[in-house]
């Protein structure tokens, strides 16, 4: 994310933007986004099937972000992480999300591989959901956790100054997912051994449709045991998978597309009947650490991604739902 980049989509207009993409990616870069947007190849393609129908929607759209962090991986990519939101009044459909006319926001995680100085690749999720629960729009089960804003970093440094490679922050994200990994296969919760990983008043921000929690058990409670419960396979396909975890700071990112696979299987998940699919899952992550131990964890799911795999279409759900708003009273 360049400056000029980042000050376009501050003061959102399409010359510009479109200039500073330009600039910025490559003409053949890989962009992946999120459902329903998809695989796209170069800035135009971003601009025209992204930015477009988000700017008709929100004509005053300004991004505002929270977090820059950028790093090299062991693959030996140069990677940045962005995270914040892009909020506007919302004044006319998007993906036919109702508007609402009032401001609103949209939550996004976006990473980019750097070589010689531009993008060459691109993975972002933009938390659409969190648009519909706002419209009241939402046609899914309601999230267990809290749906609200996203804050972000409580040290208000996520942008930086980044003092230090985070080497060792790194490493303590990578001990904690392998100890994560261990349940429920190994034992039961205490395998985790979460007290050496975990702020005893951490914040986990899920995507909307899961939601915040605070705290170890707020976190098992409205995420952990409803994901496990469903996937007790998580983990078991690791090798297939690709991660790039990087560090700078207190922070560490990671991303993947995807990073997870599972199998969909007992009581379900999210209100979705267990359907015995195996489901790929993108996650692009942020960790926030205080003196060794994470204080604020950010997540985005592609989530409309993974109801599509299970035969959810979410999108064409909200529309059927969203008749009633234009349905004629009926006359008595």
């Amino acid at each position: 994310m360049t400056p000029a980049l980042r000050a376009a989509l501050y003061d959102f207009e399409e010359a510009p933007v479109r200039t500073a993409l330009a600039d910025a990616i490559v003409p053949d870069a890989d962009i992946h986004l999120c459902h329903p947007f998809g695989d796209l190849t170069g800035p135009d393609a971003l601009y025209d099937t992204a930015f477009a129908p988000l700017h008709a929607a929100f004509p005053d759209l300004e991004r505002r972000d929270y977090i820059q962090i950028d790093g090299d991986t062991e693959q030996g990519g140069t990677w940045i992480g962005t995270a914040g939101y892009y909020t506007g009044r919302f004044h006319a459909p998007f993906l036919d999300i109702p508007p609402t006319g009032h401001q609103a926001h949209m939550r996004f995680h976006e990473f980019y591989r750097i070589e010689d100085g531009q993008t060459v690749e691109m993975h972002a999720i933009w938390d659409i959901p969190e648009l519909m629960t706002q419209a009241q729009a939402w046609p899914m089960s309601p999230s267990l956790g809290r749906e609200w804003l996203t804050p972000s970093p409580a040290t208000q440094d996520g942008l930086g100054p980044h003092s230090g490679d985070g080497g060792t922050n790194l490493e303590t994200v990578r001990n904690m997912l392998i100890h994560m990994g261990k349940h429920p296969k190994e034992g039961g919760p205490e395998v985790m051994e979460m007290e050496r990983f975990w702020h005893p008043r951490f914040s986990w921000y899920g995507p909307a449709g899961i939601g915040t929690a605070r705290g170890t058990q707020a976190f098992r409670d409205w995420h952990q045991i409803p994901f496990l419960s469903a996937m007790p396979d998580r983990g078991s396909y690791r090798d297939q998978m690709e991660y790039h975890f990087f560090a700078q700071g207190a922070y560490v990112g990671v991303t993947g597309w995807p990073n997870m696979r599972q199998h969909l299987t007992h009581d379900g998940w999210l209100g979705i009947a267990p359907s015995g699919k195996q489901v790929e899952m993108c996650s692009l992550d942020f960790w926030r650490l205080e003196n060794g131990l994470i204080r604020e964890n950010w997540v985005l799911l592609d989530m409309l991604d993974i109801y599509r795999q299970l035969g959810v279409d979410v999108l064409a759900r909200m529309r059927e739902f969203g008749k009633a708003r234009k349905a004629p009273h009926a006359s008595w």
